[in-house]
């Protein structure tokens, strides 16, 4: 997965680290005086979340494979750790000087362009530049990690992915339903389904944020591509009227009961599987889950049976939908302080290598060019793959330009949401409240 990053609810700070992020983020903040990284590090280490494997999976292929040299000469160390407990960890890590040479970007993008502006992480930009290799990214992945990163090329994109809805053609054909090209037809997909006694959707309420992409679905389709951006800038708040009925709109969806029993307790994995399963006939998910699909002890419903649409459109809305939500996966921060010749020779290899070897092997798509021709494993992944390539215009995700505090607050009330516990007028009050904090 990825999440974004595939990006799951956060744990509270406590202790220590319960201080300001900007705080922690000094050497002095939480018990300093670690041994901090070596300017000359041992060992080429990454900080992974547990519940990503694929960016391992693929690193581990070109150590052994491309990158052989590069690994002899710093050999590839992963450690993990839970998504939830990751920010709480960087900023440990930070406040000790003890960061790994790389390591998964902050669930918030606030938190990493904290640490870029504290000299924690590596501009990519100049680094790839110097290394003759700042051409191997995607201009599309560039763009995105600029717009979530103030114009900073912080992160490498080991995934770069667009997001839609997932559906099971076997179940759509069986009950006589056509793609849904708008919201009203999804809703009403959604119904037949369920009178039919087949679960519409899966969604993960504990990790919170597959729900929360459902609103800002509807927004980008209802008040067109600058929806979030203008609750950034303050022209908009998430309480105005037609803010609070996105939240309305995916509170219903629950309130069917549509996300099926217990949704607040449903993790990521289980959502996975719910689909792949055959148990649930849609999944909102970004591209991500390609490495999901293409595995077939996990797909048992079948790749060739899996198809891809957008976000439908909403009736008299401004936005289109072909603006899809991008996102760089779980982007991975590189150590500025330990960025040497060797890390070099590192990155240079995976700027080279890592595409190819993510589409073969894995069936997923990086930001990097895909140097060496891959045949699409399936149909899907190929549909996906034009998608991305003739996609001119894309938007981010709700909590993408929100604050570390206000994406918690807001990825955990999001099964909340639908599940009635608190009503949409509170749920955007409550992540309005935080982002004015």
């Amino acid at each position: 997965m990825t999440i974004n990053p595939t990006r799951t609810g956060r744990t509270r700070l406590v202790g220590c680290t319960a201080a300001a992020a900007a705080v922690v983020l000094l050497a002095s903040a939480c018990g300093g005086g670690g041994t901090g990284a070596s300017a000359s590090p041992k060992n080429f280490d990454y900080l992974s979340v547990t519940e990503n494997t694929t960016i391992k999976k693929t690193l581990t292929t070109l150590s052994t494979t491309s990158c052989t040299d590069q690994n002899k000469a710093l050999p590839l160390k992963v450690d993990t750790v839970p998504q939830s407990g990751l920010d709480q960890k960087l900023q440990l890590l930070a406040g000790q000087n003890a960061l790994p040479v790389q390591f998964a970007a902050g669930n918030a993008p606030a938190l990493t362009t904290q640490l870029f502006g504290a000299g924690n992480v590596a501009n990519l930009e100049d680094e790839l530049t110097k290394l003759g290799v700042f051409d191997q990214l995607q201009p599309a992945a560039v763009s995105t990690i600029k717009a979530l990163y103030q114009n900073n090329l912080a992160v490498l994109p080991y995934e770069y992915n667009i997001e839609g809805i997932f559906y099971n053609k076997k179940v759509f054909e069986a009950n006589g339903i056509a793609v849904p090209g708008t919201w009203d037809e999804l809703v009403a997909a959604a119904a037949k389904l369920q009178g039919a006694g087949v679960q519409p959707f899966a969604a993960s309420g504990q990790q919170g944020w597959p729900l929360t992409r459902l609103v800002s679905g509807y927004l980008y389709r209802s008040l067109g591509p600058g929806a979030m951006n203008a609750v950034a800038n303050g022209t908009a708040k998430l309480t105005d009227p037609e803010y609070v009925k996105a939240a309305q709109q995916v509170a219903e969806l629950g309130k069917k009961g549509y996300f099926g029993q217990g949704v607040g307790s449903i993790d990521y994995d289980t959502a996975m599987n719910q689909f792949l399963g055959g148990k649930a006939a849609m999944l909102y998910m970004g591209s991500w889950a390609l490495a999901n699909i293409a595995d077939p002890k996990q797909d048992t419903v079948g790749a060739e049976n899996v198809g891809f649409m957008p976000f439908p459109a909403v009736a008299g809305g401004k936005g289109a939908v072909d603006q899809y939500p991008s996102n760089v996966g779980l982007p991975v921060a590189m150590n500025a302080k330990s960025f040497d010749a060797k890390t070099g020779d590192w990155v240079k290899c995976i700027a080279q290598n890592y595409g190819s070897v993510a589409l073969k092997d894995q069936g997923t798509i990086s930001g990097f060019k895909v140097n060496t021709p891959v045949e699409n494993a399936n149909a899907v992944t190929g549909q996906i793959r034009d998608t991305i390539g003739t996609s001119k215009e894309s938007v981010l995700w709700f909590e993408a330009l929100f604050s570390t505090k206000a994406t918690t607050v807001s990825q955990q009330n999001a099964a909340p949401l639908v599940t009635g516990a608190i009503s949409p007028e509170k749920f955007m009050q409550l992540v309005q409240d935080a982002l004015a904090q």
